[in-house]
């Protein structure tokens, strides 16, 4: 039984975006969407689960043929904390780590992934999240330890994920990765950027 699992972040709505549904967006021939889940995929960690909310269907066909677990969250509406307890109560419950991505982030490769629990392994003394940093900026995906942080995620209320929990933690291990873990797609300027 693999001892981590990840979480791919997909219900929210992307209002800044506009009136398309942002992950289902072309990127290098691709639906946004589609490079986060090949890249959690991809890194061979453990399970993926896809936590699907607005635009739920369609999000859901642009992952078609991929090895991961579709997760409804018909609670997406009150915000990212929502997803985030959707995609832990999906995962065995003895996976003792979970790394959580955005899937708005397509500059995330399995590359990043296997830094971040590769950091976990090595730590001693054991973190309760690493984080990827450039810049001086946190970014993501994020590993959190699920036996340290267990009961404060399922506290998690609205449109938070678990960077409040991290903020004043000083069991955090950061890791220095390049500019891909800052750069998320909120807006088209955004994502043609990366074209």
């Amino acid at each position: 039984m693999p001892d981590l699992g990840l979480i791919l972040l997909a219900a929210g709505r992307g209002t800044r975006f506009g009136a398309d549904p942002k992950l289902l967006q072309p990127l290098a021939g691709r639906p946004l969407v589609r490079h986060a889940a090949e890249a959690a995929i991809g890194a061979g960690l453990g399970p993926v689960v896809a936590v699907l909310g607005a635009h739920a269907d369609r999000v859901g066909m642009a992952l078609d043929g991929l090895d991961l677990v579709r997760v409804p969250n018909p609670a997406h509406a009150e915000g990212l904390s929502t997803s985030l307890r959707a995609g832990l109560a999906a995962l065995p419950a003895d996976l003792a780590v979970v790394l959580v991505l955005l899937g708005d982030m397509p500059r995330v490769t399995t590359r990043h992934l296997t830094a971040l629990a590769e950091a976990f392994r090595r730590a001693d003394p054991v973190p309760s999240a690493v984080v990827p940093v450039h810049a001086g900026q946190r970014g993501n995906p994020v590993l959190l330890n699920r036996q340290r942080l267990g009961p404060a995620l399922a506290r998690l209320t609205g449109d938070q994920g678990a960077g409040r929990l991290l903020a004043g933690r000083d069991d955090v291990l950061e890791l220095a990765m390049d500019a891909g873990v800052t750069l998320d797609v909120d807006t088209p300027a955004a994502l043609a950027a990366l074209g």
